[in-house]
């Protein structure tokens, strides 16, 4: 059942009150946390969750953790190499639950590899804004291993384990407009 207020047809991500971003464990003591500015994503509501679509672009150039040198290792070959491969994408191929709480699985590719995941989805609700536009907001995230995207750059710490953890947890908090 399509969620409440949700209305069929097309509705665009709003980037500028949306976030794209996830954790990985550094040091095995400490989350580092990471975003993209650049997201593109575009839900088409049918009459049912069967009949919907959403599919969603992310510039991995775009990737920010606040910190330059880090930015620049990450963008880098050892792990996005966006030079070779300049975009992170996600197409749903099922969504199901009711109410507040949705399971959305599709396929998400980094570094030319796709996996089928599944993100565990809030619906926050909708509500028109002062100037008249229609949004819809979900909270949402999953967690992969960055080994089977490719993602395998490590460096061994003397005191032992290594320096980026393998599970990275994918965090959405994304505000999307009706066309």
């Amino acid at each position: 059942m399509i969620p409440t207020g949700l209305n069929a047809g097309t509705w665009n991500l709003d980037s500028s009150h949306s976030e794209v971003g996830f954790t990985v464990r550094h040091a095995g003591i400490s989350k580092v946390r990471g975003s993209f500015d650049k997201v593109t994503s575009v839900l088409e509501v049918g009459e049912s969750l069967s009949d919907s679509k959403l599919s969603a672009v992310i510039d991995a150039a775009s990737f920010n953790s606040n910190d330059a040198n880090r930015d620049a290792h990450i963008k880098s070959a050892d792990f996005f190499d966006v030079e070779q491969f300049p975009e992170l994408t996600f197409t749903a191929t099922k969504v199901e639950g009711s109410g507040e709480n949705y399971k959305v699985s599709g396929d998400l590719t980094i570094k030319g590899i796709t996996h089928p995941v599944t993100l565990d989805v809030e619906f926050n609700g909708v509500a028109v804004d002062p100037f008249g536009a229609t949004r819809a907001g979900f909270s949402g995230s999953t967690s992969i291993s960055r080994k089977e995207f490719g993602l395998t750059w490590n460096a061994a710490l003397e005191t032992g384990g290594v320096l980026v953890g393998d599970k990275v947890t994918i965090n959405l908090d994304v505000a999307f407009v009706a066309a």
